[in-house]
This record gives structure tokens, C-alpha cells and sequence, in this order.
């Protein structure tokens, strides 16, 4: 059987709450990003990874830590998309200067390409891979799309086809070796 593979979206941000785009910034979790990050540890807890990873940025070390992985290894490739010029900034505001843009298929001035998201988070997935039996990373709504994209062996701008929520876990593995998606967007409450 293949590596098995648990990502956790890190909690609530003012930021991630307004639909802001959030890469390099370094917010805190609100209260309820706090407090559904605290309703993780129950789950994860019955889990005994190989590896816990988690992003550099605050927000994924705090979910990590409230749900019971103080100790996670920071993986700087596990670090949100550099969103350059759109760093703050939403979706509809971007489109008022570049009808239709999408992260999925439009370049990001000042920040990062999809070839560069490509790369460093099939980094993540070769160490896990090496590292084998269960791993646990913390991160980001973007890179864990990506990285869900890049395990199934698609292109990045597939990514879009996996919304995540904060303060939910997803399970990629493989059946009968074939790479799957084993469980997607769970909330702590189920």
C-alpha cells in the first residue's frame, strides 16, 4: 500500500473570511478559526502520521498546534501561492482591471507561476512519498488544491476543481495503485 496522505486547511482569517487573496501576509486565526481548529484534534489525534508538515505562515502553524501537532516540521514549500500584486486583494476587485481572471489561468504580477507552484509542491509530495505509511500537512486553500492536483498526476490549473473550507481535512492515497482521492472538505464535525 502507498503513502497515505492528510491535509488540514489551516483556521479562519479576517482575511480568508473576506475572500481576500492571502499568501505572504502573516495573519492570525479569529476567534472561530481558534475554535474549529481546536475541533480538529479529536480526529487527527487518532491518527499516527510519519511526518507533520505545516506552511512557515502563522495561520497553519496556529491550526496545527490547536489540533494537537505543536511539534510540526516547517515545510517552507507548503507556503500559500505568492499572489504579488494581488496579495490583499479579492477575485471581483482583481476583475475590475483583468475581466475573468482566475489563479487558475492567469499569470500574477510579482508573484508566483503555476510551473513554480508545480515544482515545490511536487517537492512535498516526493518527500512524503519517500517517508511513506501516514503523513499530516498544514496549509493553505491554493497550495492544497494544487497539491491534490499534482498527486492525482494533473496540470495545477485542475486545482480549481477542489474547494476547500478552512478548518476542514482531506485524505489523498491510493487504491489498488492508483493515486485517489480518498475524502475531501470534512469538517471537524462529521
Amino acid at each position: 500500500m502507498g503513502a497515505t496522505l492528510y491535509l488540514v486547511r489551516h483556521g479562519e482569517t479576517e482575511w480568508s473570511r473576506a475572500g481576500r487573496h492571502t499568501g505572504t501576509s502573516d495573519l492570525p486565526l479569529t476567534d472561530a478559526g481558534e475554535a474549529t481548529a481546536r475541533s480538529l484534534a479529536p480526529i487527527l489525534g487518532r491518527l499516527e502520521p510519519d511526518l507533520v508538515l505545516t506552511s512557515p505562515r502563522l495561520r497553519a502553524r496556529r491550526t496545527a498546534s490547536l489540533a494537537g501537532f505543536a511539534e510540526a516540521a516547517v515545510e517552507e514549500d507548503l507556503a500559500e501561492w505568492d499572489y504579488g500584486d494581488y496579495e490583499g486583494l479579492t477575485t471581483p476587485e482583481i476583475r475590475q482591471q483583468v475581466p475573468d481572471w482566475s489563479i487558475w489561468t492567469h499569470p500574477v504580477p510579482g508573484g508566483e507561476s503555476a510551473e513554480q507552484m508545480a515544482a515545490r509542491l511536487d517537492r512535498v509530495i516526493a518527500h512524503v512519498r519517500d517517508a511513506g505509511g501516514q503523513s499530516l500537512v498544514f496549509a493553505h486553500g491554493h497550495s492544497l488544491r494544487v497539491l491534490a492536483a499534482r498527486w492525482l498526476g494533473l496540470p495545477v490549473s485542475d486545482g480549481r476543481h477542489f474547494f476547500l473550507d478552512t478548518a476542514t481535512y482531506s485524505v489523498l492515497g491510493d487504491d489498488r495503485g492508483q493515486d485517489v482521492v480518498l475524502r475531501w472538505n470534512v469538517p471537524a464535525a462529521q
